[in-house]
């Protein structure tokens, strides 16, 4: 239940919020959910030509949510969120990022807010 819960929260209650950080548990479970409703999606559009309609919809919603969500990652280990740019860069900029956005953000409070583990949700 707790998966639903950080997808919940990132699309109910921050969704286009860019400021502050979040924890590698919020970005990872999000991520999680929205890859696992994208296939379910993808999966019915191969079978009935609505779902394909209903998946462009769901994908351009979701992609504010899903930018500021990995800003606010970034940001959890004190890096500024045109980071996110890196991605451009063909093979390392993804490796990295991605390292990045595995890595344990930052224990103290640092430039982006306080340590979200200590903040209450």
């Amino acid at each position: 239940m707790e998966l639903i819960e950080w997808y919940k929260a990132v699309v109910f209650s921050k969704y286009a919020a860019f400021k502050g950080r979040a924890r590698r548990k919020e970005y990872w479970f999000f991520t999680l959910d929205n890859y696992i409703i994208n296939t379910v999606l993808w999966i019915a559009a191969t079978q009935i030509k609505f779902f394909t309609a209903l998946s462009v919809i769901y994908s351009c919603a979701l992609l504010i949510p899903m930018i500021a969500v990995c800003v606010r990652r970034l940001h959890d280990t004190n890096r500024s969120g045109l980071c996110i740019l890196f991605v451009f860069i063909p093979l390392v900029g993804s490796i990295l990022l991605l390292i990045w956005l595995a890595k344990e953000g930052d224990a103290e409070h640092n430039q982006y807010g306080p340590n979200p583990k200590s903040v209450p949700a």
